[in-house]
């Protein structure tokens, strides 16, 4: 989020996603094969937690309510994002600031002629 607040703009209020300046330009650093399993797994818990709330009925709407998201699937949703945070340098972040400096400065280099 802080790299969309960054880069993609607002319309209103609301956050404008655009995948030519918010998903194409994300730098993801090259990982390994078992960091990426690390994920994929972390993934593939957040679709599993979720899974039995939407058999009950309820919809993503009501999963994702900052004031009634449910436990696990907070917890799912943390584990994945401190997996995906562990990957870039000077993990962890001290702060929101320092974690958009570390994604600027992949940028720079993810589009520097001299790669």
């Amino acid at each position: 989020m802080d790299w969309v607040r960054a880069v993609g703009g607002r319309l209103k209020t609301d956050y404008r996603y655009s995948a030519g300046l918010c998903y194409n330009t994300f730098p993801f650093p090259a990982i390994s094969d078992t960091k990426k399993a690390e994920i994929e797994e972390a993934a593939t818990d957040i679709l599993l937690t979720r899974e039995p709330y939407l058999t009950m009925g309820k919809t993503l709407a009501d999963l994702y309510d900052p004031d009634t998201m449910p436990e696990d699937l907070k917890e799912a949703h943390h584990r994945l994002d401190e997996i995906v945070e562990s990957c870039y340098p000077g993990y962890p972040c001290a702060s929101d600031e320092a974690r958009l400096e570390c994604l600027f400065k992949l940028y720079e280099k993810m589009t520097s002629k001299d790669k």
